[in-house]
């Protein structure tokens, strides 16, 4: 006899706390699925407002708006971290199923509690001293317990290359917060930066994507490509498997948990952050692979079977992110010409208004050949730009 969970085609309620791009592309499934959604979002612009069933404008820090929101929701997940995780753990304890768990949301957007998890459960990572303020950190460096060159990451609030700095001279240091608590991480001599998106269902079902390899924009901080498959031994991307899903089961997270990692020019695989949530690194799966991560995301917060994550071909993304020197209403410049190119799917966010590096939208390239797929690549990230007339 079915079991199926009653989510289609009925009155049952998916609460999105947050209602940005992320949001937009879970929606693109649930409405294919026909299950009903609400969404929380400040912004009466934001990219969900439509596609969903209902849109609230609230903040997401605020604890009654978010505990209000859900109320009425019947499951509540988060596409953003910066959420007020203290609503989360009310609605949480009087039986909603809140997924990914409020408790694993604070501790993911905090980068030393996250770090000091890795430390506790003996997952690698780059070697850190946490610190109180600037003030502290200047004094281990007079102490000589700390040396340049090193990563400064601000604990709290740092997101999309923001709160993320490295630090070579005292006169880099002059550049940061001082007050935020942080931490400095040894500089990595990494060879390549890869990651695993990995989905874990209410039951502990796992399925992960295959590894893919990311290349980043030198000031910005922003991915710029991200390839699949990566070009990876296949011993090296079968540990990355292994380490994503160690860390996804070790936080009992509901959900999907993006799994960044350094691969050292040692072969050494080393964490450098996860992130509670669907994923930059995941955005090529819509069209590479047999199951997108939004898909997933579904599927697992709602504890229906995973999808499979075989890849159909050999995919690269390409952000699509606004140009330095321009500020307004947006122009996507030569657009039409990389959309007569094959196997190209343009996706946009919604987002009327570009500013430098501002995620506008991304492009995915699949090819039967990964090597025509990132020429192909090249030629759509020389063609299009994010401007402003």
């Amino acid at each position: 006899m079915s079991t199926a969970k009653n989510y289609f085609s009925t009155d049952f309620r998916l609460g999105i706390v947050g209602g940005g791009q992320l949001g937009k592309m879970i929606l693109q499934e649930t409405r294919r699925l026909d299950i009903g959604t609400r969404v929380l979002d400040p912004s009466t612009d934001a990219p969900c407002r439509i596609g969903c069933n209902e849109f609230t404008v609230g903040s997401l820090q605020d604890y009654d708006t978010v505990y209000q929101f859900g109320q009425n929701c019947d499951v509540i997940t988060i596409e953003i971290e910066n959420v007020n995780t203290e609503a989360l753990k009310q609605l949480q304890s009087e039986g909603k199923k809140v997924y990914p768990q409020p408790e694993i949301i604070e501790l993911i957007k905090n980068k030393i509690n996250q770090k000091d998890f890795y430390r506790k459960n003996l997952i690698p990572t780059a070697e850190y001293i946490a610190f109180e303020n600037l003030s502290e950190l200047k004094g281990a460096m007079g102490e000589e317990r700390l040396h340049f060159p090193f990563v400064w990451k601000q604990a709290t609030g740092g997101f999309d290359g923001r709160g993320v700095a490295v630090i070579r001279s005292a006169e880099d240091l002059n550049k940061l917060p001082q007050e935020a608590p942080c931490l400095a991480e040894s500089l990595v001599p990494f060879e390549k930066e890869i990651a695993v998106v990995v989905a874990r269902s209410a039951s502990g079902e796992t399925r992960s994507f295959p590894t893919v390899e990311m290349d980043f924009h030198p000031e910005a901080n922003l991915v710029e490509f991200v390839f699949s498959p990566g070009k990876l031994s296949q011993e090296v991307s079968d540990a990355a498997q292994k380490l994503a899903r160690d860390v996804a089961e070790k936080l009992g997270v509901v959900g999907i948990l993006a799994v960044e990692m350094f691969l050292t020019k040692e072969g050494v695989l080393l964490i450098n952050e996860v992130a509670p949530r669907v994923h930059n690194s995941g955005h090529l799966s819509i069209e590479g692979n047999l199951s997108s991560q939004f898909e997933q995301h579904v599927r697992a917060v709602l504890d229906l079977p995973l999808g499979h994550t075989d890849t159909i071909q050999a995919a690269v993304m390409v952000n699509l992110v606004g140009e330095e020197g321009y500020t307004g209403p947006v122009h996507y410049q030569g657009i039409e010409e990389i959309m007569a190119l094959s196997g190209v799917y343009v996706h946009l966010y919604g987002k009327a208004e570009t500013r430098p590096f501002r995620k506008m939208g991304h492009v995915t390239i699949i090819d039967p050949d990964l090597e025509k797929a990132r020429s192909k690549a090249k030629v759509v990230k020389e063609t299009i730009k994010v401007i402003s007339l």
